[in-house]
């Protein structure tokens, strides 16, 4: 008598947990809120945690593990079990959500490296609002810069002044403008990059 045992009968999943899988997805495309909470309850720890290893940062990946569910809610309709588990349509949305975060974290790195040649704002069609949120999430890494730099990089960001027009605006020598967008460039390009360099990670 064969001592092999069925392995596919020892991977299949327990029928109740199917059927609350199942459940849950019928909730879901019913806009049912208590099982959209089961939801959240039973997959957002793995949406965070695929989050956190892509990007290397908790509090960013707090805020796309957020704007997972809401998409997930807001485009239920979309969802259609027969082409697929519940659990891979929310990991599917979460890779396009980290993709964006990854994508805006390179705008922001864009921001500074113009920034840093003194050429000032980017072309007008260029000004999506995206763009114009990339700006917004700077003021984090800005606030924890010396206040010399951070005014002089806050008028070249915010008010997309090239370094003479700061030198000008603030009355302080070109040189001392350079200088200090200089030094605060280097700590804020480094800051972007070590974000982006542990979001290259498993």
């Amino acid at each position: 008598m064969s001592t092999h045992t069925r392995p596919t009968a020892a991977l299949a999943p327990p029928a109740a947990e199917t059927r609350y899988e199942d459940a849950l997805a019928r909730g879901l495309r019913a806009a049912d809120a208590n099982a959209f909470a089961a939801i959240y309850r039973r997959w957002g720890p793995l949406v965070h945690t695929l989050a956190t290893r892509s990007l290397g940062d908790t509090h960013e990946a707090e805020d796309v593990t957020q704007q997972v569910f809401l998409g997930a809610w807001r485009g239920r309709d979309g969802f259609h079990p027969e082409r697929g588990p519940l659990g891979a349509w929310l990991v599917g949305i979460t890779r396009r959500k980290i993709a964006d975060a990854l994508a805006a974290r390179t705008r922001r790195l864009a921001l500074v490296d113009s920034a840093a040649r003194g050429t000032g704002p980017p072309p007008p069609d260029a000004e999506v609002p995206e763009n114009v949120l990339d700006r917004v999430l700077l003021v984090d890494e800005l606030s924890r810069l010396p206040r010399h730099q951070r005014d002089v990089l806050r008028l070249a960001f915010y008010e997309d002044l090239t370094q003479s027009q700061i030198a000008e605006r603030t009355g302080m020598p070109l040189g001392t403008v350079k200088s200090h967008a200089r030094r605060g460039l280097h700590r804020l390009r480094g800051a972007i990059e070590q974000g982006r360099a542990r979001g290259t990670g498993p």
